[in-house]
């Protein structure tokens, strides 16, 4: 029997209030700020975790912006363009911030940060690469076909999303995603993937 990878314990704390203690774990305190933190790959759970906190912020206030942060190896396609377009569906500002790393598509959520709000810490890393299949195929050959026009149309709407938030033509988009491309903070802002390398708040 295969199980799902079960995620770690939460740590708690507890604050005193006027009101008397209360008793919170580090996501609900950041939620409480407006932040939101991708800190795995991004896959489906992690998608709707996600896509759950950016809709009930919005709808805490639609005209605050809200921030998320992102220390992402990679994932889904399917999962990040669900986060992706939510982030493009919502009302309000999303500001992102890179701190540790942002590959594969993890690039595209931290490219489609709400212009002049997107940030790289100074040690970042950001690894551009080209959509791949997670693992071998098997199948008859109009199986084979299938997945292999499916892969085709995959890299051509992540590079489109690329271009549309850095400015920069398909051409030098789909050069760079041809090999992994490796970038620090202040290479990801040349390339136009954030607006600015910050030090602090």
């Amino acid at each position: 029997m295969i199980r799902p990878a079960a995620r770690y314990v939460l740590p708690e704390f507890t604050e005193r209030t006027s009101a008397g203690a209360r008793t919170q774990d580090p996501y609900s305190k950041l939620l409480s700020e407006r932040i939101v933190f991708l800190g795995s790959p991004i896959d489906d759970t992690a998608a709707s975790d996600l896509i759950a906190q950016l809709m009930y912020l919005e709808h805490a206030d639609p005209d605050r912006p809200l921030s998320l942060y992102i220390n992402c190896p990679g994932g889904s396609f399917g999962a990040m363009a669900a986060v992706y377009d939510t982030m493009r569906f919502l009302t309000c500002d999303v500001e992102t911030f890179c701190l540790g790393q942002a590959c594969s598509y993890a690039v595209a959520l931290m490219a489609a940060g709400a212009p002049g709000r997107r940030h790289a810490l100074p040690g970042a890393r950001v690894v551009l690469a080209q959509p791949a299949l997670a693992e071998p195929l098997r199948g008859r050959p109009a199986d084979l076909e299938v997945q292999a026009r499916e892969l085709v149309r995959i890299r051509e709407l992540f590079t489109a999303m690329l271009v549309r938030h850095t400015g920069r033509t398909a051409e030098q988009v789909t050069a760079g995603i041809e090999r992994d491309t490796v970038l620090d903070a202040k290479a990801a802002l040349a390339h136009g993937l954030v607006d600015h390398v910050v030090k602090n708040r």
